[in-house]
């Protein structure tokens, strides 16, 4: 099967006489229009909110797209706060989840104004010797043995993240006697999941803690953050989750737990990533060298530096071989890096079109999670990142890594002096 392109070879080899392969290229009619389809789903939801998962594309222009969208910004790191804040996102439009979490970063989410995700009930006697208790307290919410994770975040009982439910109440106590009168809970137990049921399930679980904590402790939640983890379909055959669905279990599930029990109004939240930008980004990389040994291995100029999903997690992601889309696939090959490791290939004995040196490849669905998990081992230089506009121009919005980039932090005068 195919998957579509908003773009074609004619356009990409365009675009390759001013910018080199590899590079990734998003899609911004795409974001655009997908970013307004979730809107649209759960425009009823009174006080929704996406909080786009900068994590998962960390790039401002894309995350100024977002914005205009109406989106806030799921940060987790004080420079992904400093990104929110060029883009115009400040105030309680910046959700601060994170963990292990220094003391800066604490104080720089104060001081924009962001809502602060709590992940561990020990945070609160840090937060209170850093900061002080803020006028409104989240926390995060680990189901433990309750509910099941998959390969990517774990299993919830594995995790690092969130407390434990006695945790849980016992710190919203301690904040209530604190003085705090706002409160939120999030949860976030799964990754790349097509399963749209275990979203509902997830509102319903949450729904539920904020009827028993709330008449527990007689305090009134103003959110419920649902986490993101909404997957995409990596493979041809596969669905997408559908908005509507989950927003209409969501709403139901609030009727019949939140308004039944006289506890709303209550803000619904969400922080996608994936799948707000992950289907409109393309890795795009010329194929370098062609080796047959015990299997066909074809050699591009990209690598698992540029995006590593299929080499940590042995994810699918499709290839189209450009100009060969309609051709039929009968070699199997395995397509890789350049990296000294062995796991660095894009595919494992993926049926494509006869591929020849000088082809351009296009690995599918890398608008997330492929850019900002990149490095350079081997001393590999990252790829730059590029715009389709919806007016069909082409523009820059990361360059490619240079060699004084990749020495920046040394210091060479030093070096001379040094002696061994």
């Amino acid at each position: 099967m195919i998957k579509k392109l908003p773009f074609s070879k004619e356009k990409i080899l365009e675009i390759t006489k001013k910018y080199r392969t590899p590079f990734l290229i998003y899609d911004e009619k795409g974001i655009r229009e997908n970013a307004r389809r979730l809107k649209k789903a759960f425009k009823d939801i009174e006080g929704f909110e996406e909080f786009f998962a900068v994590k998962a594309c960390p790039n401002p222009y894309i995350m100024k797209i977002l914005r205009e969208e109406g989106f806030g910004m799921d940060c987790s790191s004080l420079p992904e706060i400093l990104l929110a804040e060029k883009v115009g996102v400040s105030g309680e439009d910046i959700m601060f989840s994170s963990n292990n979490t220094p003391a800066e970063e604490y104080k720089k989410a104060s001081e924009s104004g962001a809502i602060i995700n709590v992940d561990d009930i020990s945070h609160i006697n840090f937060l209170d010797d850093t900061i002080g208790i803020p006028d409104l307290i989240c926390f995060r919410y680990n189901p433990g043995p309750a509910r099941q994770g998959n390969v990517i975040i774990g299993d919830p009982k594995e995790a690092k993240y969130g407390l434990t439910k006695a945790q849980l109440i016992e710190g919203y106590r301690i904040m209530k006697e604190k003085g705090v009168k706002r409160f939120g809970l999030h949860t976030m137990i799964i990754s790349n999941e097509l399963n749209r049921e275990y979203f509902i399930d997830t509102a319903i679980m949450l729904f539920d803690l904020v009827v028993e904590i709330s008449k527990k402790l007689d305090i009134r939640f103003e959110f419920v953050n649902l986490g993101g983890g909404i997957g995409i379909p990596l493979r041809p055959d596969e669905k997408p989750v559908s908005f509507e669905f989950l927003a209409d279990g969501i709403k139901k599930a609030y009727s019949e737990k939140i308004s039944a029990n006289g506890l709303g109004p209550l803000k619904i939240y969400m922080e996608c990533g994936r799948v707000i930008t992950g289907p409109f980004g393309y890795l795009v990389m010329s194929v370098r060298h062609m080796k047959h040994t015990y299997k066909d291995y074809v050699g591009t100029d990209s690598s698992m530096a540029d995006f590593m999903r299929p080499a940590i997690y042995g994810a699918y992601h499709h290839l189209t071989v450009l100009g060969k889309e309609n051709k039929a696939c009968d070699h199997k090959y395995d397509v890789t890096g350049s990296l000294c490791e062995n796991n660095d290939k894009f595919a494992i004995d993926r049926m494509l079109p006869e591929i020849e040196v000088g082809d351009i490849l296009v690995l599918h669905d890398a608008g997330a999670h492929g850019k900002p998990m990149g490095f350079n081992y081997n001393g590999k230089l990252r790829c730059g990142e590029l715009l389709l506009r919806e007016n069909n121009e082409v523009i820059q919005i990361r360059r490619q890594e240079t060699v004084e980039d990749y020495f920046a932090t040394l210091d060479f005068k030093q070096l001379e002096k040094f002696k061994v």
